[in-house]
């Protein structure tokens, strides 16, 4: 039976939340530190119930009591060491306090956050390319502005959305265990 107690430093647990307004990179990320770390990687649009794509499809940004339930599911995916020993990586916006409080509630200290920031113009930009998502680039300023930065919080690293990953990526994993 393995433990985090158990585990050496290195390959420790890493159950991380890769978040950021749309368009920041989430995935892409995720992905990478998924590669890097042997890490399931979940992407949390996935995880959203149907009734709040469609509403986002609309152009209705979604209220709090509506991403409660994502929140819980991303929580529990999280949390959940028997399914992944390895940790799990899992982008999700997490936008506000609240979000990420009702995410470390739901995980413990184990959990942390990387916060990919970058301005309106190039996430709005980003989301204007993709082709088949159902979260329209109109959406870009409700997630600013429901945005609360999350830089000052002790389990949080930041990084530039913009940043070259396969440089970055190395050493952001490496302060996101050394925090663990």
């Amino acid at each position: 039976m393995s433990t985090a107690a158990s585990r050496p430093r290195s390959e420790a647990r890493l159950a991380l939340v890769v978040m950021g307004v749309a368009g920041s990179g989430k995935t892409t990320a995720g992905r990478a530190v998924a590669a890097l770390t042997g890490a399931p990687f979940f992407d949390g649009d996935d995880l959203h119930a149907p009734e709040a794509r469609a509403k986002m499809a609309q152009g209705v940004a979604l209220t709090d009591a509506d991403r409660a339930p994502w929140l819980d599911r991303i929580g529990a995916l999280l949390a959940d060491e028997g399914a992944n020993a390895a940790g799990a990586i899992v982008a999700c916006s997490a936008l506000r306090l609240a979000y990420r409080d009702r995410l470390r509630a739901a995980v413990g200290p184990s959990l942390r956050f990387l916060f990919l920031r970058g301005d309106k113009a190039l996430m709005r930009a980003r989301v204007a390319a993709r082709k088949g998502h159902y979260m329209p680039a109109s959406l870009i300023d409700s997630q600013f502005a429901a945005l609360e930065p999350p830089e000052a919080e002790g389990d949080v690293v930041a990084l530039a959305a913009d940043a070259d990953l396969d440089r970055a990526l190395p050493g952001v994993v490496a302060r996101l265990r050394a925090r663990a």
